[in-house]
């Protein structure tokens, strides 16, 4: 199976039919839609809920636990969110899928730790749905390495990569990380601090280039330093991407699945080509 979404992701791999997901949309043209096209796409049927009293029950008398929720901010019997709020309390990863947006809706939502949101204000929403839905569920196939000496710093990159379903390994200093690589020859992601003891995060990129080429791993570099100059100094030691701290959780997420699709593309390119020479 293979699926090319909105925005260019690439999938190709194991079967996800075996996942249970829960639609909590009290609109009948957008459930049927969601049904339709996670169906048509990955082969996921979806148990569709149209109140929280059916979300309760779907979730409280199920024979194995959902994989994920898609929900809707409000639902009749729910009207203030609180279909969410349960959703995330029985620690089920949730993408919402909403019509009302604005600055204080989108606060209160990722204060929730919620996965990814949507909003129904295009075409291309229930695409870009059911594109949010397939990364969560093979975000495990991609391994990324966060590299910080920072305990704080380290950890809160773990819980929001983790939270999108990646496995994360984490190294306290540069030679760890080179460790690290050498151990684990999947890791597909670095992502460096800069301002490091041992060997900055300059240094830090420069040796893993020397060892693994652009369509072995991705490198993003960051930084909470204001010198605008380190973002060039990365990208000319061999870095593929630059974030400035703090980040802003959407283009963090972003930026990691655009720096792991191209990896995805090369790599598949370059298994084509082995193949038909």
């Amino acid at each position: 199976m293979s699926f090319f979404g909105v925005s260019g992701m690439y999938y190709s791999g194991e079967s996800l039919q075996q996942h249970r997901i829960v639609l909590a949309e009290d609109s009948n043209l957008f459930a049927a839609m969601v049904s339709k096209r996670l169906k048509e796409l990955l082969d996921i049927d979806v148990i569709v809920c149209k109140d929280y009293d059916e979300v309760t029950f779907a979730i409280e008398n199920a024979s194995f636990p959902a994989t994920l929720a898609i929900s809707n901010i409000n639902l009749p019997g729910a009207e203030n969110g609180e279909a969410l709020s349960y959703l995330v309390d029985m620690s089920i990863p949730t993408i919402v899928f909403t019509g009302t947006f604005q600055e204080s809706t989108r606060e209160s939502i990722l204060a929730k730790d919620i996965v990814d949101y949507i909003i129904k204000d295009s075409v291309f929403a229930v695409d870009m749905l059911v594109e949010s839905v397939c990364r969560f569920l093979t975000n495990h196939r991609h391994h990324v390495m966060i590299v910080d000496d920072s305990p704080t710093a380290r950890a809160l990159l773990t819980t929001q990569l983790k939270r999108f379903n990646f496995r994360v390994s984490t190294a306290d200093c540069g030679a760890m990380a080179l460790e690290l690589l050498k151990r684990h020859s999947d890791i597909g992601l670095v992502i460096t601090d800069y301002n490091m003891p041992d060997i900055d995060g300059f240094e830090l990129t420069r040796r893993i280039r020397g060892a693994y080429g652009p369509h072995q791993l991705r490198i993003i570099g960051v930084s909470s330093s204001t010198n605008r100059l380190l973002s060039a100094r990365f990208l000319k030691a061999g870095g593929n991407d630059f974030i400035m701290r703090p980040f802003v959780n959407e283009e963090f997420y972003c930026r990691v699945n655009q720096n792991l699709d191209t990896l995805t593309k090369i790599r598949t390119l370059g298994s084509q080509m082995a193949l038909s020479a």
